[in-house]
């Protein structure tokens, strides 16, 4: 039986992908490092192991509205690496922190004041004056809050996003946005609202926001309406009025009882060039050129066999799992999770695609991952799995691309698994 406080919440590479950190429903970050490769060592090359492990927010209680705050980590983002040490972003609903994380290799002996046990010294006793010195000791990675940005959302937050100034970033709840400095905690500027006066007149909320990769005034936004709206901080300081609106117009023909559901966005995400967006919705991806708002450039269905099991996956809540998507380092391949412990890659200049496994059975190291077929009426093939025999608490929602190379981490419920390019 697992422990739910184990399963992964949120999975993230550092600009180096050096590090990988995921946040889980326990309030726990872990830190994995890269292994150097050793001449030696070829065959393990970049293993990933753990590096610090720590508690990052706790359960809490808001007595003003009787509510428990879960201490799930919903979001981690790293900063840019400026010095030795490590600086990352983790938030859950209501909280967000910035932590260090540090390595210490040494320590200072010979202090006047205090024995090397660490009691008081008599000042009486104390006759000569010794200078410290520092002496090594085993490795020790800590990891320290250094600010705490709370108080600023009454929803759930469901994103944070670094902006490219990095001295500033954005946090989003499912009604409004707020605009950080990362050395204020004190306050934030409020920079979208979109709460209705009254409340029984909500029709949509936000899922997800980013900042723009290379335009600091730049920010998108997606609507469970299926909607992105992209604002420009640089027209007016509270960006109710967007700069863009991208919406693909629906289908008549395809519309039923769960359009507005399986419409919803649940992530999106800017290319690293800043000239796309990918948007995640129920049942596929879009990519959409910035400079073209009413329809995206590509499509690709996700689990196009889904469509006619929606009213099962209804009953049983699964239409509201909320699916992220990446992109690889040079933008042109993409990935996102299914269900089955299945993830999908698509190559946007081949327009090929794949469905690929995370699971114990087949995850031994070095082994080769078989390409995964379901198929959805008539006879089965040998290596083909039935529609109606996946797996639907087996999904994985959280993905992650090495930002330089083919190396990919896949969080299924509470495992982490780490998949690279077969190696030669």
């Amino acid at each position: 039986i697992q422990n739910i406080a184990d399963i992964i919440s949120t999975v993230e590479f550092n600009y180096s992908g050096e590090l990988l950190a995921t946040g889980d429903k326990g309030g726990r970050v872990v830190i994995f490092q890269r292994e150097q490769e050793s001449k030696n060592r070829l065959l393990s090359r970049g293993e990933y192991n753990v590096y610090s492990t720590f508690q990052s927010h706790e359960p809490e209680f808001d007595y003003l509205k009787s509510l428990e705050i879960e201490e799930k980590i919903n979001k981690i983002r790293w900063l840019p690496q400026q010095n030795a040490a490590h600086f990352l972003l983790s938030a859950n609903d209501k909280t967000i922190k910035l932590w260090k994380i540090s390595e210490r290799d040494k320590r200072a002996e010979g202090y006047n004041l205090k024995d090397e046990d660490g009691r008081l010294r008599d000042p009486f006793r104390i006759t000569t004056l010794r200078v410290p010195v520092l002496m090594p000791m085993d490795l020790m990675v800590e990891a320290s809050p250094r600010r705490i940005f709370a108080n600023a959302h009454t929803y759930h937050i469901n994103s944070i996003s670094v902006n490219s100034d990095y001295e500033t970033y954005l946090s989003a709840d499912d009604l409004r946005i707020n605009l950080w400095h990362l050395e204020i905690t004190d306050r934030s500027f409020n920079i979208v609202d979109i709460k209705p006066a009254n409340m029984e007149e909500l029709t949509e909320v936000i899922t997800a926001a980013e900042c723009h990769p290379h335009q600091c005034n730049v920010f998108v936004y997606s609507s469970s309406k299926g909607t992105i709206r992209l604002c420009d901080m640089r027209a007016a300081a509270l960006c109710d009025r967007h700069s863009k609106f991208f919406e693909e117009p629906e289908d008549p023909s395809s519309r039923s009882f769960f359009s507005e559901i399986i419409s919803s966005i649940s992530d999106v995400k800017f290319s690293h060039s800043g000239r796309y967006m990918m948007t995640r919705d129920y049942l596929s991806v879009k990519v959409w050129d910035l400079n073209m708002e009413n329809r995206p450039v590509e499509t690709y269905q996700v689990h196009e066999y889904l469509r006619s099991k929606l009213c099962s996956l209804y009953e049983n809540d699964c239409i509201f799992d909320k699916f992220e998507c990446c992109w690889n380092g040079s933008d042109s391949a993409i990935m996102t999770g299914s269900y089955n412990n299945f993830f999908r890659m698509f190559d946007r200049n081949t327009r090929r695609d794949i469905t690929l496994e995370a699971s114990r059975e087949n995850s031994k190291p070095r082994a080769m991952l078989k390409p995964r077929k379901v198929c959805t009426g008539g006879k089965r093939k040998k290596d083909e799995i039935s529609v109606d025999s996946l797996d639907f608490n087996k999904k994985i929602l959280h993905t992650a691309w090495h930002p330089k190379e083919n190396v990919i981490a896949v969080a299924a419920t509470n495992n982490l698994y780490i998949f690279q390019d077969k190696v030669n």
